[in-house]
């Protein structure tokens, strides 16, 4: 899969007399096949942004693609687009294997076809044991992962998910990452949340937005700087600094207390961190932890305050 699963272009959603902004201008484009973490504080506009792709909002101006064939139209998307929002309410008194082949149904499967569908999206959310329990009977954390398995119905080719675990533990958390990182490069996931630690995991391109406009996009390696920067901290010792800029020349080389960065755009940071552990290892000097590039959280952050 090629192209972009999800394109806005100058996006423009005004609320009220005064017409305040929630999207201002907003334009980044998710790649097909991705997992796409929607990175933003609240009041952001992600919702507003997974509002207007789903067609509960028009926008005011600028252009949304979806698919490659323009903005939301329901026929046109019909079993394409998958949607759940952060807080879906379940009807509590089916049980998860009826909605889900009636939402199957509902995408024109068969009935035999249908109950397999819900029956393969209940495995990947491993909630089979539990398929034909009523849903005001499960957890909060099992009905979650029934709400995601709603959106997964059909294997949609774009779905958007908001706070996907969101109350979830854990070991329930962990597990529904793992069944989303299994969908990669079958359809284009778009996932809504602020555990960003979790999206690192999982994502594999990142859209960073805040007031309505995109802060950052790309993929993960190059929004953190993966092929950039190196960060080393420091065990007791003394580094030569000196000796070392001297055998890294082109790279910025920077001691803060026990925290050694190195930063360069054109040079193989492998060969580079080969150097530093010869001068570390020479100086005697411990390593306590060695990390590649910044995390999505600390880039954020960095970010949103003009820092990074």
């Amino acid at each position: 899969m090629t192209g972009a699963a999800l394109k806005f272009e100058g996006v423009v959603k005004a609320w009220g007399r005064g017409g305040k902004r929630a999207l201002d201008e907003l334009s980044f484009e998710v790649p097909r096949g991705s997992i796409c973490g929607f990175v933003g504080p609240n009041g952001a506009g992600k919702t507003t942004t997974f509002s207007v792709v789903s067609g509960f909002l028009p926008p005011d101006a600028g252009e949304v693609d979806i698919l490659g064939g323009g903005p939301f139209d329901p026929w046109r998307l019909k079993g394409r687009l998958g949607v759940l929002p952060q807080d879906a309410e379940l009807p509590g008194r089916h049980a998860p294997l009826e909605l889900l082949a009636h939402l199957a149904r509902l995408q024109g499967l068969s009935q035999a076809e249908a109950w397999r569908e819900a029956e393969d999206k209940l495995t990947l959310v491993r909630l089979d044991d539990r398929a034909r329990e009523k849903i005001d009977t499960l957890s909060h954390g099992m009905r979650r992962r029934v709400a995601v398995a709603s959106a997964l119905v059909g294997t949609p080719e774009l779905v958007l998910l908001d706070e996907p675990s969101a109350g979830l533990d854990p070991v329930q958390a962990r597990s529904l990452r793992d069944a989303l990182a299994a969908l990669r490069g079958r359809t284009t996931l778009v996932v809504s949340s602020h555990n960003l630690v979790e999206l690192e995991q999982i994502c594999d391109h990142v859209v960073m937005i805040d007031r309505g406009r995109c802060l950052r996009q790309g993929s993960i390696a190059a929004v953190t700087g993966q092929q950039e920067r190196l960060a080393w901290t420091l065990g007791p010792g003394a580094l030569d600094l000196e000796r070392l800029r001297a055998a890294l020349p082109g790279c910025a080389v920077s001691l803060d207390g026990r925290e050694l960065s190195i930063l360069s755009v054109n040079a193989d940071l492998d060969a580079v961190g080969l150097v530093v552990m010869q001068e570390l290892v020479t100086a005697k000097v411990a390593i306590r932890e060695l990390r590649r590039g910044v995390s999505l959280e600390d880039r954020f952050v960095g970010d949103a305050a003009g820092e990074l």
